[in-house]
């Protein structure tokens, strides 16, 4: 009975099942990212976002200052507390580099040339010295400190200068490069789709053959070109290499859609005495909505958390550099490892690309699946 048209599979436990499984699996790392951005960068380089509900401990470092010794019972003592606030718990120390958590809090370490330290849970040290003390010593100790959560990283995004311009910057390739690989892969569509000519199959093939051809392979070329015709590094280079980049996924997708138009309303049309052009305009283009919002989408997404494309072909200058580039040269640096700024800087990013998706998601599925089907 499970081959019955119309009968529930009894298997479609299982399918409901996988479908939570991949939900959770793509998610997990979303939240991970969500949790991190909150999260100062210690806090994240010493345990993970699944434990950032617990207590975190570190090791810390403080000097005691020499200067504060004083002469007792024939031995140098330096006293102080290494929590400038008087706030934390220690929970083990140690006097070299090499060992910073070999002691518990209370017990009295023994150093090298009978010098002795003492660190209490709350702080508070005691570290003597037979000899003049003339350099301030080094106290390792590992503390124990709440969970912190905070808006620091998105206040250190939103406030960092030239913030304002790189969105603009953003908005500025991503809208361009999304219509005008439209526009031109449209009408190439149509006329693969629905008009005969002489290399019309060859020049299918070639689409086809275009979209596995990594756009790594043409940026120096492409760049070249660009700077030979005078439109190198600018915003007018950067809308044509992301067209070129585009063309291939745009005509195929919507060629395949194209086709599988009815033909009869085509027809009908072109026997009333409409133009290729007319039934494009006012036929085929209005019916072929959900492909060119399923492109639009992808072609949105891809311009604007683009970074390779947009440091090849603008200029280096800071008043030209889009979202992504802004994030990875002026708030993360050159070595990256500021991963809540990250983290935070990524949930600034998409949150355009969140609504342009959310808005038009609907007709992502339809767009992908056109000419998979009769």
């Amino acid at each position: 009975m499970d081959n019955i048209a119309g009968t529930k599979s009894s298997l479609s436990w299982a399918v409901n099942i996988s479908v939570v499984l991949l939900v959770v699996i793509w998610l997990i790392p979303t939240v991970g990212l969500l949790v991190s951005s909150f999260r100062d960068r210690d806090q994240i380089s010493a345990t993970g976002w699944w434990l950032s509900p617990f207590p975190v401990s570190q090791n810390y470092q403080a000097k005691a200052p020499s200067d504060d010794a004083k002469a007792e019972g024939g031995v140098n003592v330096i006293t102080g507390n290494v929590f400038e606030d008087g706030k934390g718990k220690v929970t083990r120390f140690g006097g070299k580099r090499a060992a910073p958590t070999e002691f518990k809090a209370g017990e009295i370490a023994q150093l090298t040339k009978d010098r002795t330290l003492t660190v209490q849970s709350d702080g508070s040290y005691v570290y003597t010295s037979p000899a003049e003390i003339k350099r301030d010593p080094s106290i390792y100790y590992a503390a124990s400190s709440p969970p912190d959560f905070s808006l620091d990283n998105y206040r250190t995004i939103m406030a960092s200068d030239n913030m304002d311009r790189a969105f603009i910057n953003t908005l500025t390739v991503t809208i361009p490069a999304t219509i005008i690989p439209i526009l031109i892969a449209a009408f190439a569509a149509y006329a693969l789709a629905w008009m005969d000519f002489r290399g019309r199959g060859f020049l299918i093939a070639l689409v086809v053959g275009l979209l596995v051809v990594p756009l790594q392979l043409a940026l120096v070329p492409l760049l070249t070109l660009h700077n030979k015709v005078g439109i190198g590094q600018s915003f007018l280079g950067i809308w044509m290499a992301h067209t070129g980049f585009g063309l291939p996924l745009a005509i195929y997708l919507l060629r395949n859609y194209m086709v599988g138009l009815p033909r009869d309303i085509i027809e009908s049309a072109k026997v009333d005495g409409a133009t290729d052009f007319q039934v494009f305009t006012k036929i085929v283009l209005p019916l072929s909505f959900p492909a060119l919002a399923s492109f639009a989408i992808f072609q949105f997404l891809w311009t604007w958390n683009d970074l390779l494309v947009a440091k090849v072909f603008l200029p280096s200058n800071s008043e030209s550099w889009v979202m992504t580039v802004k994030i990875a040269d002026d708030l993360l640096g050159s070595k990256g490892g500021d991963w809540g700024i990250l983290a935070a800087a990524a949930f600034i990013s998409i949150a355009v690309p969140l609504i342009v998706f959310f808005t038009m998601q609907r007709y992502l599925v339809r767009g992908l699946l056109a000419g998979s089907v009769k």
